[in-house]
C-alpha cells in the first residue's frame, strides 16, 4: 500500500498572504510518513507550487475540455502547467452548487488523466439517503459511473465524504466509516483487479479534525483524509498529518 495522503481542500479561502501557512507546514511534511497535498483556489496554485517543496499542490476542479469558450473555467492542462499534480473532482459542493453529475465527473476525470493529474474523485451520501439505509447503493452507483476505466493507484484517489458531515461538525461512527471504506475497496478490487484495487487510496472527508484524525486513521481501508477547514492553519493540519503518518 502506498503512503497515506493528507489532502487539504482550502475551498474558496486564502489570499497570497496565506501562503505563509505552507512554509509553516514544510517541516511537518518533510518529516511525515504520509504525503501532504494542498488544493487552494486556482489563482493561488502557481504561487504555491513555487514554494511548496515536499507538499504537493492540486486544483479543486477542472473542465472536461482542453480549451474553448468556457468563461471562468479552468482546464486540466492549465492546472498542470501551473504546477498542480492533483485535482479534486465531484466534491459534494460542486455537485450541489454547479449541478455536476457522475457523468460529468467521469469526463473531468478523463481530462485530468490526459493532463497527467491524479484525480481525487469524491463520492458520498446525503443525510436522507443515510437514514433510508441507501448509503451503499448510492456509493456503489457513484463509484461505478464517476470513475472511468483504466484506473490505477497512480492516477486515482477515491474520497468518501458523507455530505451530511461536511462542515457540520457531525462525524459518522468509526464502524460506519469502516463499512463504507471496506465496501469501496471491495468494489475497486472487483472492477480493476486485486492489485489495482488495493493500490488506490481511499480518503475519508467529512469534518476530519485534530481531535478525531487519529481514531479515523486507524479504521480499516482509510488511507488518508480530505480535510476542509482544518487544513487552513498549519498548526491544525500538522496534527492531522502526524495522526495519518
Amino acid at each position: 500500500m502506498r503512503k497515506k495522503l493528507a489532502a487539504g481542500n482550502w475551498k474558496m479561502n486564502g489570499l497570497l498572504e496565506n501562503l505563509s501557512e505552507i512554509k509553516s507546514l514544510a517541516a511537518t511534511a518533510q518529516n511525515s510518513n504520509c504525503q501532504v497535498l494542498i488544493c487552494p483556489p486556482a489563482p493561488l496554485i502557481h504561487a504555491m507550487a513555487q514554494i511548496s517543496g515536499d507538499i504537493a499542490v492540486g486544483g479543486q476542479t477542472c473542465h472536461a475540455n482542453e480549451s474553448g469558450a468556457h468563461t471562468g473555467d479552468t482546464s486540466a492542462n492549465l492546472l498542470a502547467d501551473c504546477g498542480a499534480t492533483y485535482v479534486i473532482l465531484g466534491h459534494s459542493e460542486r455537485r450541489a452548487d454547479h449541478g455536476e453529475t457522475d457523468t460529468d465527473i467521469r469526463a473531468k476525470t478523463k481530462a485530468a488523466w490526459g493532463a497527467g493529474l491524479t484525480a481525487i474523485v469524491c463520492i458520498g451520501e446525503s443525510l436522507a439517503e443515510r437514514k433510508a439505509s441507501n448509503t451503499l447503493d448510492i456509493i456503489g452507483g457513484q463509484l461505478s459511473t464517476s470513475v472511468p476505466d483504466n484506473a490505477t493507484g497512480e492516477n486515482l484517489v477515491v474520497a468518501y465524504e458523507p455530505i451530511w458531515a461536511i462542515g457540520t461538525g457531525l462525524t459518522p461512527t468509526l464502524d460506519q466509516i469502516g463499512e463504507v471504506h471496506d465496501f469501496i475497496r471491495a468494489r475497486l478490487e472487483r472492477r480493476f483487479g486485486q492489485g489495482v484495487g488495493r493500490s488506490v487510496r481511499i480518503l475519508y472527508g467529512g469534518s476530519m479534525n485534530p481531535k478525531n484524525a487519529a481514531d479515523i486513521a486507524d479504521v480499516s481501508n482509510v488511507d488518508g483524509g480530505l480535510v476542509g477547514g482544518a487544513s487552513l492553519k498549519a498548526a491544525d493540519f500538522s496534527i492531522i498529518i502526524k495522526a495519518l503518518g
